[in-house]
């Protein structure tokens, strides 16, 4: 199976993960919901497949362009 990154698109806070390590998400679906200027946004992940490696954790500060998620899909 082929891995890919999941990365972010902005700078915020991580809210909600919403697909654990094991768990597997849809084309589309959201892995997780990131808070930026008092908005949540949904982490969309570009293909589906399933968690292999979850790099942030709830209320951690992340920046754009950073590595939140390892993917087999």
């Amino acid at each position: 199976m082929a891995e890919f990154e999941v990365r972010s698109e902005i700078a915020g806070v991580v809210r909600t993960i919403e697909v654990p390590v094991g768990g597997t998400v849809k084309r589309d679906g959201a892995l997780l919901i990131l808070e930026s200027m008092k908005m949540e946004i949904p982490v969309l992940v570009p293909q589906g497949g399933k968690v292999k490696t979850l790099l942030v954790e709830e209320g951690a500060m992340i920046e754009e362009g950073e590595t939140l998620a390892v993917l087999e899909g």
